[in-house]
């Protein structure tokens, strides 16, 4: 059995709370099941240098665990003096994959910036920060849309993500961190809500895992990100 009965096919206990910060543009508090994220997209009117004069926009991403989102406290990252390559490669993720469903022209030349600092950890981070990120990224550029300064929403796919693995034998959907640190094999999935693709990162622990076994994932994936999609709507509408 699952941690929490689960079926094999199904995601924790999610939820998106839209309006999680009082002074970003957009926000959301993303929790799966035990991992909490507050995500808040920020526009900042300046872009970086290589884009000036060229009539499109930016977003970038920027992540963290807070010291005590694990069962000990782990020291800030700057008070170390430098971020750790995990989070570096976190944050390139959540912006490239923010990036592939907005119309950077049409957002224009300012820059948006996505902050996910992960609150609560018990797996799945990463994709709960992507998940949470869009949400904040729409709301963020729906104030640019109210307030006249755009016609319309330059994020034109919903997309979110979600983590699968082989566990025990058997592949499993939303892997929380007792299962993660089990796994012979996981993979992190960022979909479209037409399973789309824009990021499958997947890897064996131990010993490799078949083509079929890769489809199942996948499979589990896409239904997951489905009804993670249609959560999403459901926060961004009220």
């Amino acid at each position: 059995m699952r941690p929490n009965d689960r079926a094999l096919d199904e995601l924790r206990n999610v939820s998106f709370e839209t309006g999680a910060n009082a002074y970003a543009e957009g926000s959301c508090l993303v929790k799966f099941g035990g991992t909490h994220v507050l995500c808040t997209a920020s526009i900042d009117a300046g872009i970086p240098r290589w884009l000036k004069g060229k009539g499109r926009g930016w977003v970038t991403a920027e992540y963290g665990m807070l010291p005590r989102s694990t069962h000990t406290r782990n020291s800030r990252e700057a008070a170390r003096g430098k971020q750790s390559g995990r989070t570096i490669e976190i944050s390139r993720l959540i912006g490239r994959s923010l990036r592939a469903v907005i119309d950077l022209e049409r957002l224009g030349e300012r820059q948006i910036i996505i902050d996910c600092d992960v609150m609560q950890a018990d797996g799945g981070t990463r994709t709960a920060s992507i998940s949470g990120g869009w949400v904040a990224l729409w709301l963020a550029c729906e104030t640019l849309v109210k307030s006249g300064e755009l016609t319309e929403n330059p994020v034109f796919a919903n997309m979110a993500a979600v983590s699968c693995g082989i566990v025990d034998g058997t592949c499993r959907l939303d892997l929380e961190y007792t299962e993660d640190s089990a796994a012979q094999a996981d993979a992190n999935f960022v979909l479209t809500d037409v399973g789309g693709i824009i990021e499958v990162q997947a890897s064996a622990e131990d010993t490799p895992f078949s083509a079929d076994e890769m489809a199942e994932l996948t499979r589990l994936a896409v239904t997951g990100i489905k009804e993670l999609c249609a959560m999403q709507q459901a926060a961004i509408k009220g």
